[in-house]
């Protein structure tokens, strides 16, 4: 799936560009991906068949938690952009790219997000058109976060950030709760070199 490069590198092409890049999310993710294998489930608690215990059932769809289900879901979503004209990126498999003369439309896919811009208005809209048609979407708006990246357009550029991340990190592991100080090491503390040490390539 896309990684943190390929999102950076649209960012600065949108950037060059000078158009802007907005978020979209598959609702339900999941039970849009259908599976093209046998997979049987045991009975979920609750809706034991007390009759027939030892009976399994057969998914029809995708399941929440299975493995199969991200790259079921990206199939069907690459196959449907495929169709409606859109050609997949050459060095990331999970950017579609589609050309309208002068104009184009970047589409980037990571699991149930999507990420997209275009130079023309008219090609942004049919494309929000034909997914809402096809999937259950929920538009997010233009882009501000993505992958753990901030992002803010500005007037000279974009601009972006992983405050947030960090922050929600250091939370995470209660270190926002720890004492702050200036100088992470005791200042008495005597520093000489290590002459039986091996020497560092820098």
């Amino acid at each position: 799936m896309a990684g943190l490069e390929v999102v950076r590198l649209l960012l600065a092409f949108s950037s060059i560009k000078g158009f802007k890049l907005f978020q979209m999310d598959v609702k339900s993710a999941f039970s849009n991906g259908y599976i093209n294998e046998e997979v049987f489930v045991s009975e979920p608690p609750g809706f034991e068949d007390y009759k027939h215990p030892e009976h399994m059932f057969k998914l029809m769809k995708a399941l929440y938690g299975l493995k199969q289900a991200p790259r079921q879901l990206y199939e069907r979503l690459s196959d449907f952009l495929l169709s409606q004209g859109y050609d997949r990126g050459t060095s990331d498999r999970t950017l579609f790219i589609k050309k309208k003369r002068e104009d184009i439309i970047l589409v980037q896919v990571y699991v149930d997000d999507i990420i997209f811009g275009s130079t023309n208005e008219e090609l942004y809209e049919a494309f929000v058109e034909i997914m809402k048609r096809k999937f259950e979407m929920s538009m997010l708006g233009e882009m501000n976060y993505f992958l753990s990246l901030e992002v803010k357009k500005l007037k000279d550029g974009i601009f972006i950030n992983q405050a947030k991340y960090c922050k929600d990190l250091l939370r995470k592991f209660e270190m926002d709760k720890c004492k702050v100080i200036s100088t992470p090491i005791s200042t008495s503390c005597q520093l000489d070199q290590d002459h039986a040490g091996k020497s560092v390539d820098q």
